[in-house]
């Protein structure tokens, strides 16, 4: 066995386990450990990341890299990479997709000055830029205290971390670039420890900025859920006062629920994407484990400070959505129960209604078959007399006499005719 040949995929996975065959999904469960390695970046170095959101525009994305890959001199990535590393502007460039948005970023010399920008022949860029970061990495020297005061004081986090290995500097503020500015004062970090350092700090801000995207939709719907709270109170006030005008009532709780269920539907995913960044920013400060600098805030009371009251709103927003949909379904429920027993008692007072109505036909069918028989018998004894007057000589008494008695004998039998021709119409087809 050892001298065999192992197959591998087209990641470099063994397909084969001690010559058995692997499940076909082992190579990219076991790889996805590996999938996104941090970098290894040597002091002084400069990095710059911007974050593209891309979304339906993913393919102008991965066409605006194979144009840079070609400057480069290497292959465009392959379809459905997630990673790919190509030389740009002097430097090296890295690339991510993620699932809404995708991340250039871009190491080099640093020596590039403060206006340097490597993306320059990104034209037009993949998408809208949602976040953009600069990482100054410069060797902590006795000068170094001239870098931090370049920041802005008022919102300045200055930490040490790896127990004073590296010092981590910004203000969250934007330079005229556009970009966060941030600093890392190294002075006995290794390469690997640089890179993961560098890589979470950049995350933070991306990631931050990401979460920080779903408050101005949360407070537009703050201000549409409480307008549909008060309707649906002023619904609720209506019931207790005209209860009898339940129809009307659930058509405008329908048309309150479908209003709510599309706003719900469409801030679902934003939601959710807001809670899962914010819990990445919360894992990155965790693992920096940072220790602020005397007289300094850190970076995680002062992202704690604001980012943690803007997810607030937004659960706030989504609870509220929620409660809403909950009080609209037990409403709803209790309308449509009402709008039931309503049709009930429509209903019977129809049916008392229809045999009321049937009832009266009933008689006044009865009254009709007795002038019919009466009708038809005064014709018959009229017929009938017309016969005996024919016959006078032969009768052994007066045509009067016997006209008189045959009137009984013509109503019984028209009395009785009638009834047989009503009982077969009255029978089922």
């Amino acid at each position: 066995m050892g001298g065999d040949e192992v197959k591998t995929n087209r990641d470099g996975a063994a397909t084969l386990v001690l010559g058995m065959l692997a499940h076909t999904g082992r190579s990219e469960a076991v790889g996805e450990l590996h999938a996104r390695p941090f970098p290894l970046v040597a002091s002084p170095a400069v990095i710059i990341e911007l974050a593209f959101m891309t979304g339906e525009s993913a393919e102008a994305d991965r066409d605006a890299l194979a144009a840079v890959s070609r400057l480069g001199g290497v292959a465009p990535p392959q379809a459905g990479a997630r990673i790919h590393v190509a030389p740009m502007a002097g430097g090296t460039l890295r690339w991510e997709s993620h699932a809404e948005f995708s991340t250039w970023r871009w190491e080099g010399p640093a020596s590039s000055g403060r206006g340097f920008t490597p993306f320059s022949t990104l034209s037009p860029p993949p998408g809208a830029v949602i976040a953009g970061v600069r990482v100054d990495i410069a060797n902590w020297t006795r000068g170094a205290q001239k870098l931090v005061a370049a920041f802005d004081q008022a919102s300045l986090c200055h930490s040490t971390v790896d127990d004073g290995a590296a010092a981590i500097v910004t203000d969250f503020r934007q330079d005229s670039d556009g970009l966060t500015r941030i600093l890392i004062l190294d002075k006995a970090m290794s390469p690997a420890r640089l890179g993961a350092l560098s890589q979470r700090l950049i995350e933070i801000e991306v990631y931050r900025t990401l979460a920080l995207l779903t408050l101005p939709i949360a407070r537009r719907l703050s201000a549409s859920t409480g307008a549909m709270e008060n309707e649906l109170a002023e619904i609720t006030g209506e019931m207790q006062k005209n209860g009898r005008n339940s129809a009307a009532l659930l058509d405008r709780l329908t048309t309150l629920a479908a209003r709510l269920e599309g706003e719900t539907a469409a801030s679902l995913y934003r939601f959710g994407a807001a809670r899962a960044y914010h819990e990445i920013v919360e894992q990155r400060l965790a693992s920096i484990r940072e220790e602020p600098v005397s007289g300094y805030g850190g970076w995680w009371s002062f992202l704690k400070r604001r980012l943690n009251p803007a997810m607030r709103t937004c659960r706030s927003v989504e609870e509220r959505q929620e409660s809403l949909s909950r009080k609209l379904a037990r409403t709803t429920t209790l309308l449509r129960s009402w709008v039931e027993v309503d049709l009930q008692n429509q209903n019977r007072e129809l049916l008392a209604s229809m045999n009321k109505r049937a009832d009266l036909q009933l008689r006044l069918q009865q009254t009709v078959e007795g002038l019919s028989v009466a009708a038809v018998s005064y014709y018959v004894v009229g017929l009938i007399g017309y016969a005996f007057k024919g016959a006078e000589k032969i009768l052994p008494v007066s045509v009067a006499v016997a006209t008189a008695f045959s009137v009984p004998l013509v109503l019984a039998a028209v009395w009785w005719m009638v009834r047989r021709i009503r009982r077969h119409h009255s029978e089922p087809l």
